[in-house]
């Protein structure tokens, strides 16, 4: 990374991607009742994509080479609408600060992902931080499966996390021939024609008396934590390693039980704690470099 400037930049771009995307379980909480999982998302990604067309004549956007079409789309259905759709569904029984923990393993899950697809080797403290995490999401999933649906939300949040560890990995490579905008861009409309099948059920939400703050938190999801959360998470990405951007990440979940205490009164339980305890650290340690030899 460059000079002061280029520091100051990134720092303010993962900065307000930590706030949007810590502030985003909160909403989601809030129009969760309000409208179907499948409708949710089709809104959410509907919105996104207007706000980046607006924007586009502005910033530019250039035609994506053919050979990267297929990385775009696979982009798109893990990033938008398969993150989306699990982390939606999941809060549909799981508090705002439990779901942040729960996708927070997406850094140590993109480790092994960049091993199976990027053929980057673990190391050490990769595995340890592994495991610290998988332990960590099985004490809080343990914990909310005390009924069916709970645990079964729980585990929607994991595949959210594992679709985000994927979207991780495939986007790295693209930052290096496209624009943060670009990619967020042409991952997003992908989203949006792939996640079409829901507008049913979007119309159906939307003529059911839908409240005027599930409509808000669904329009601040759409233009805070989906377009401008991602574009700002791209920058950052392109000027620093995965590492280096995905640790800020760390501090989300304090962030966003914060949040959800002053909006939804909140509280996580001590079993969450010590699960989201568990789960930091073990992305603490697998971003650590491995002690030199000799």
């Amino acid at each position: 990374m460059g000079g002061g400037g280029d520091v100051r930049r990134v720092t303010a771009a993962l900065a307000t991607t930590l706030l949007l995307w810590s502030s985003a379980f909160v909403a989601i909480r809030i129009a969760t009742p309000h409208f179907s999982t499948p409708g949710m998302t089709l809104a959410r990604l509907l919105i996104a994509a207007l706000a980046l067309a607006v924007a586009a004549p502005l910033v530019g956007l250039r035609r994506p080479a053919r050979a990267d079409l297929g990385r775009l789309v696979a982009c798109g259905l893990t990033g938008m609408v398969g993150y989306q759709f699990l982390l939606n569904a999941g809060e549909r029984t799981i508090d705002a600060s439990t779901a942040n923990i729960l996708v927070n393993t997406s850094p140590v899950l993109a480790t092994v992902l960049a091993w199976a697809l990027l053929a980057q080797r673990p190391n050490a403290n990769n595995w340890i931080g592994l495991g610290l995490g998988v332990t960590g999401a099985t004490v809080i999933a343990v914990t909310h499966g005390t009924t069916p649906t709970a645990g079964a939300d729980a585990l929607l949040i994991l595949g959210a996390a594992a679709a985000q560890a994927l979207f991780f990995v495939l986007q790295r490579p693209l930052l290096d021939r496209y624009t943060g905008f670009e990619v967020t861009t042409y991952a997003t409309w992908t989203g949006v024609l792939a996640a079409l099948p829901a507008a049913g059920h979007l119309a159906g939400d939307l003529t059911s008396g839908t409240r005027p703050a599930a409509l808000a938190s669904i329009v601040y999801l759409g233009v805070g934590p989906s377009a401008v959360g991602f574009l700002t998470w791209a920058y950052a990405q392109r000027r620093v390693s995965v590492a280096a951007a995905t640790s800020t990440l760390y501090l989300a979940p304090p962030v966003t039980a914060v949040l959800g205490w002053i909006t939804l009164a909140e509280t996580p339980g001590p079993a969450t704690v010590l699960g989201g305890l568990l789960v930091v650290g073990g992305v603490i340690v697998s971003h650590r470099k491995p002690a030199a030899t000799g």
